[in-house]
């Protein structure tokens, strides 16, 4: 379905891909320092346009492709090792595996360490606003979309996902938004058996979707390949 799209400004880091709204703002990352910031929402751009920082914090990630807040931490996705642009770091995760990050908001500190089920590589997760102690991954290795109990790290659920290359995620009231960026799509699924409820093409020249928010009743996402971030309107 067609909806209106519309870049509102480039992001902080120059590779973002991955964000959230918070109450606080909204968190930026970049895929290659693995940094976060955190950003005015409201009115973001100061007078030479450039984003507002309320903070910026380092973080353990590597190659981070996917952010999420809730249980007061932020959660990185950890999309394998990041050796293709700088020197790899003890805490780096494996070449080609994927790791997800609780992480403390204010220091960037690791809380906890999480394997990706299955294995392989991630682009996306999702804290569940809805039901507690639950978090969303996506598994690029297995093309599916998987609902992880956070407490014991024990799959609850497992999606089909109808595209490759699975990206943001946001869960909603009546199904789960996830973004497929090589098919420049986003599907609302429905929760049960991933069968498609609703979808949102992004065609060119609009910015390409990789990480994707709630924003208000719009949903935000942001393009690694140019910086943009954009709002589309539901």
């Amino acid at each position: 379905m067609s909806r209106k799209i519309e870049n509102l400004f480039r992001a902080p880091y120059s590779v973002p891909n991955g964000l959230q709204t918070t109450d606080d703002g909204l968190w930026i990352v970049d895929q290659i320092t693995d940094r976060v910031a955190l950003v005015e929402l409201e009115n973001p751009l100061d007078y030479y346009g450039v984003p507002k920082f309320i903070r910026d914090i380092p973080s353990d990630c590597s190659n981070t492709s996917g952010l999420s807040y809730g249980d007061g931490a932020l959660w990185l996705a950890a999309n394998g090792d990041a050796s293709l642009w700088r020197p790899a770091r003890p805490h780096d995760a494996a070449a080609h595996m994927g790791e997800i990050l609780k992480v403390d908001p204010q220091t960037g500190k690791t809380l906890a360490r999480y394997p990706l089920p299955g294995g392989g590589g991630t682009h996306g997760l999702e804290f569940d606003r809805y039901e507690a102690d639950t978090l969303w991954v996506t598994t690029l290795k297995e093309q599916t979309l998987t609902k992880m109990r956070i407490s014991d790290w024990s799959i609850q659920h497992v999606l089909p996902l109808p595209y490759t290359r699975a990206h943001g995620v946001v869960r909603v009231a009546d199904g789960i938004w996830v973004v497929h960026t090589a098919d420049r799509v986003i599907v609302k699924l429905d929760l049960n058996d991933g069968h498609e409820l609703d979808r949102i093409d992004v065609p060119a020249p609009h910015a390409e979707p990789h990480g994707l928010s709630i924003c208000a009743d719009d949903l935000i996402y942001c393009d690694a390949s140019s910086g943009w971030v954009a709002k589309i309107t539901l």
